[in-house]
């Protein structure tokens, strides 16, 4: 069959792609590898990296899942097709081409389209989607992986990822859709520098471009989200924070609220405008060392104390601090959850506008350290799924029937969400608040590095970690399951000396506690997720990964003292993965 497809695809692609496939004639392996399975649309849309072929993101993939969605849309009836789709995308590889090659597929299918000018965040999309009213937004991004990746992600018209019954929907009329010859309509360019800087401008009878009156939108309406004027009018032409985008989408938004709030920002200059290869870094991920290093130097030359960098798509946000020593320490991504959580609650209790019904919502491999705050300010916490639309679920939930008022909703993989503006992670609004934060402490002659340290001097010492196992080839999937059923098979007593108190397997529903062997039914959706309890908020949790051929282990661990709560950490974590 992959040879059928290999066949197929070099008679049908343009010469320059036909040269590529002809490169790889000689190699089984690679043309097994592209051509055998196509690429996985799933609720998180679709990641692969950049080439010919089936299990890739590539001209045809892309046009192919957009027809697939133009169908949904179409076969919802009604005006849905009027609604349109907006259009969003970052600094990688192919993202105009991919997003321009959306929008025309999307027109010829009788759909409007809103297709920004120039690259936008995940958040400005999310927020697009709603104040545009739109049926749907596809974001083009790959968010932190390398360079030779892109991805494409669906939001649904409450501007949350796409939920999976819809997901399904459009996943039907893919499969059902061939790689060529799809129709596309004409634009008047193809050209991406033809449209930067337009605004409502119509590009073809179905596609505009819009650009700077969503963007005024959207910062008025985050800029409400601001708790310390008083703060950021006192210290914030004095602060010193330095800020790197990492050749992402981040720059102009970040750099325009903080101007908005009178915060000083320094830019890495190297790092400040798109480059599809990152070259300054590793990978473009906050939550590396590597990523924050330019910011640091920089930092430490001018005197700084803070360091604010953000994902190519900005929906992730990465932090260093000064230290005791005054040496620059990276936060992670439970650790700056949990204070801009704090600060948030905090500000809205010390104004007297903190809802009775306050409720914070996280994922259930996010430390429970936010469950401890979140308590002692009244906070309602729900755990979800691991996925930002699942917190995007429940605010939606809450605006229907008004049992909580959202007040912050973050995941530990550096994804935070105040307001609700947006249905994803929005790293321009952490990186606004976390900036304002820095002011608020720094009028009260609070440190950042003191403040954490007495969130787990109140609370215990809470430490995590997580590790990312990549199963390669085409039974990179079937090892992940494996692994998976042999977890699910086996009742541990206890890991690493630490006895068990209870085995949570989302895909059967259930919980059993081994202490007296009572069989309790989860609240969580079925997902292939394994999660152990060791009790006095200890735990760990393996699944595979929604997007990658990755199996994610999290452990977190609390104690008395951070050296026992990190020796803890790394005995659950060496015994598990020796498991595996």
């Amino acid at each position: 069959m992959y040879k059928d497809n290999y066949k197929e695809w070099l008679d049908k692609v343009n010469e320059e792609q036909k040269k590529e496939l002809l490169a790889i004639s000689s190699d089984e392996k690679e043309i097994k590898e592209r051509f055998t399975l196509p690429l996985a649309f799933g609720t998180a849309g679709m990641r692969g990296t950049i080439c010919m072929g089936i299990s890739n993101m590539n001209e045809y993939t892309v046009a192919r899942a957009t027809k697939g969605l133009s169908d949904y849309i179409n076969s919802l009836g009604g005006d849905e097709a009027k609604r349109g789709v907006v259009i969003s995308y970052d600094t990688r590889r192919m993202s105009f081409e991919f997003a321009l090659t959306s929008a025309r597929i999307l027109g010829a299918n009788g759909i409007k389209v809103s297709l920004f000018e120039n690259v936008r965040p995940v958040p400005m999309c999310s927020f697009a989607v709603r104040e545009l009213n739109c049926i749907a937004g596809i974001m083009i991004t790959a968010s932190h992986n390398p360079k030779e990746y892109n991805g494409y992600k669906v939001y649904g018209e409450d501007g949350a990822q796409m939920s999976p019954e819809a997901t399904a929907g459009v996943v039907e009329f893919i499969q059902k859709t061939p790689y060529f010859g799809l129709a596309q309509e004409d634009v008047k360019t193809a050209c991406h520098k033809d449209i930067e800087g337009k605004d409502n401008f119509a590009l073809s009878e179905h596609i505009t471009v819009i650009g700077k009156s969503v963007d005024d939108k959207y910062y008025d309406t985050i800029s409400k989200l601001s708790l310390s004027k008083e703060a950021v009018e006192k210290v914030g032409k004095d602060i010193k924070i330095v800020y790197s985008p990492i050749h992402g989408s981040g720059f102009v938004p970040v750099t325009t609220m903080l101007a908005r709030m009178g915060i000083n920002v320094s830019v890495v200059e190297e790092q400040k405008y798109p480059d599809t290869e990152f070259s300054t870094v590793v990978m473009p991920n906050p939550e590396q060392p590597d990523a924050l290093k330019m910011g640091i130097d920089l930092a430490n030359k001018l005197g700084s104390d803070i360091v604010i960098g953000t994902d190519p798509d900005c929906d992730r946000m990465g932090i260093a601090i000064r230290d005791d020593k005054g040496e620059f320490m990276l936060l992670n991504g439970n650790q700056i959850g949990a204070m801009l959580m704090d600060y948030i609650l905090n500000r809205h209790k010390e104004m007297g506008t903190l809802p009775k019904n306050s409720a914070v919502v996280k994922t259930i491999v996010t430390t429970r350290l936010a469950d401890k705050i979140a308590k002692s300010y009244g906070a309602t916490v729900f755990d979800v799924l691991t996925g930002f639309k699942f917190i995007g679920e429940k605010i939606k939930e809450w605006e229907q029937n008004g049992k909580h008022t959202f007040m912050f909703g973050y995941e530990e993989s550096y994804g935070y969400l105040s307001g609700t503006h947006a249905r994803d992670k929005d790293a321009v609004v952490a990186s606004m608040l976390f900036a304002e934060m820095a002011c608020y402490y720094t009028y009260k002659s609070i440190s950042l590095f003191d403040k954490l340290n007495s969130l787990f001097d109140k609370f215990g010492y809470f430490v995590e970690s997580s590790k990312s196992i990549a199963f390669k080839g085409l039974d990179g999937m079937e090892q992940m399951a494996n692994i998976m059923k042999k977890f699910k098979d086996t009742d541990l007593s206890e890991v690493a000396g630490v006895p068990m108190i209870s085995k949570l397997d989302l895909e059967a529903g259930m919980v059993k506690y081994f202490e007296d062997g009572r069989i309790d039914m989860s609240e969580l959706p079925t997902a292939n997720v394994i999660k152990y309890e060791f009790g006095d908020d200890e735990w760990l949790c393996i699944r595979p990964s929604g997007t990658e051929p990755k199996l994610k282990i999290y452990v977190s661990t609390k104690a008395e003292t951070k050296q026992k709560s990190v020796e803890r950490n790394k005995a659950l974590q060496s015994a598990i993965e020796s498991m595996v």
